[in-house]
């Protein structure tokens, strides 16, 4: 089984972080790190793969510079290969340009499934995997708590509110796991040094046969107007319990209607 895993490469969040004075967005450049939310997609692909008896883990990226540092650690944890979109036009995308770049490039590794983090953890729209799986026509299952493929279908439990639900879907299809469905695995020495010789593709919009003037901030439909600081957190009301503290607990859930 051929699985394809999208992986995000982020600054690192332990880094302190700027944004472009004029589009409001997030500066990227220089080393940038496997976004952690995707190294769960990665072990889950990984997985699959060694269940289903062969069958390789390719990952699909997009990013500037040719930036190749987060590919690198999630082939050291035993992914075959990357195919790297990275081109300049690309600067400015929005979640519908960056699906459309990323389903021309999972059409090349023609997977039997697509596996992506629910959200990315620089940008929290948790739209692209849904536009993706419309993009590429195939059925697309959220908030995956486990997986299995057996028969030609994936099944899931899909995490809700009130527990989960049981999705049985024909692959291919895209799937996207949360936080904690597996642990992912630490690259090992053998596994970090095999990275190094393994295989990216890197290509360009024009290479994927799309028009760079209809991605990047020109193809983009949504548009960061501005960024301001959070309020400070204020001091919370303290209350001497005099043998009716309750009530008021009672008054202040009564006021935010949760009673």
């Amino acid at each position: 089984m051929n699985v394809v895993v999208c992986v995000k490469q982020i600054p690192d969040p332990a880094a302190p972080q700027a944004l472009d004075p004029a589009t409001h967005t997030l500066v990227r450049e220089g080393k940038l790190i496997l976004d952690d939310s995707d190294a769960y997609g990665v072990e889950m692909g990984l997985q699959l793969a060694e269940q289903s008896g062969g069958g390789d883990v390719t990952l699909v990226s997009m990013a500037p510079g040719g930036e190749t540092s987060g590919l690198r650690t999630a082939l050291a944890m035993g992914a075959a290969k990357a195919i790297l979109v990275s081109d300049a036009a690309l600067k400015g995308s929005d979640a519908l340009c960056t699906a459309k770049v990323l389903a021309k490039a999972i059409e090349r590794a023609e997977p039997d499934l697509v596996l992506a983090a629910t959200e990315s953890t620089d940008g929290y729209t948790g739209t692209m995997p849904v536009q993706l799986a419309e993009l590429l026509g195939m059925p697309s299952v959220t908030f995956a708590k486990k997986v299995s493929v057996a028969s030609g279908n994936v099944s899931v439990e899909r995490q809700t509110e009130a527990g989960y639900d049981e999705v049985v879907c024909p692959l291919p299809a895209v799937v996207t796991v949360t936080a904690g469905v597996v642990e992912p695995r630490y690259p090992s020495f053998k596994g970090i040094m095999a990275a190094k010789s393994k295989p990216i593709e890197q290509l360009t919009v024009s290479e994927l046969g799309l028009d760079p003037a209809g991605v990047g901030a020109n193809g983009a439909s949504q548009e960061v107007v501005s960024v301001v600081a959070a309020d400070d957190r204020k001091a919370g009301e303290i209350v001497v319990d005099d043998g009716e503290g309750y009530a008021r607990v009672v008054d202040f859930l009564d006021q935010l209607k949760l009673i």
